[in-house]
């Protein structure tokens, strides 16, 4: 399949899951309040849920700040960040898997100077610009798609996230636990 083709065929695929989560209803449960809500009083199955809500959220372009905001709220900092840092994984792993298979290595295949030699520079550290990445961006979306059709090994990738999370998650924790104390919402 061309590229281009590929490409047309992700956007489409974010267009219908976006009209899926407006008209099913789904948009409620991404609430702030709804997500520290359901990890307060269920405790197992919330973590189910709040897994499954980043996932989802992660492929509708939702960030993972605001997850991550509801753990620490509900869970603590430490906690909090523990369980947003195995829900990111997960989620940019399913993220990856999915936009792959519809996406392939479509960005690989476009032919341009600036994404040549973008893929050139991600191809000769993978992991290293990964964790770069990671560092600064964390889950953002935009992101996982880029890299699920970068053509870059999901052993690369998962490597490159699992070592680029950490830093702003606890950094995020930090923050989110110190403005939950100033605000009394802790």
């Amino acid at each position: 399949m061309r590229p281009y083709t590929r490409l047309f065929a992700v956007i489409l695929f974010l267009a219908v899951l976006l009209a899926l989560f407006e008209l099913s209803g789904l948009r409620e449960h991404f609430s702030l309040a709804y997500l520290q809500q359901t990890l307060a009083d269920h405790p197992l199955g919330g973590l189910l849920v709040f897994i499954l809500v980043f996932a989802l959220g992660n492929l509708v372009q939702i960030p993972g700040w605001v997850f991550l905001a509801a753990a620490v709220l509900a869970l603590g900092r430490t906690w909090g960040g523990l369980v947003t840092y195995i829900a990111a994984i997960l989620s940019c792993s399913l993220t990856f898997f999915a936009i792959r298979l519809i996406g392939g290595d479509a960005l690989r295949n476009m032919n341009g100077k600036l994404a040549t030699r973008l893929l050139n520079k991600l191809d000769a550290h993978p992991i290293k610009n990964i964790v770069l990445l990671r560092t600064l961006f964390q889950t953002a979306p935009v992101l996982n798609y880029a890299l699920a059709m970068s053509g870059v090994r999901f052993r690369d990738y998962l490597a490159g996230t699992l070592l680029g999370l950490p830093l702003p998650i606890a950094m995020y924790c930090l923050f989110f636990d110190f403005l939950a104390m100033q605000l009394q919402l802790a």
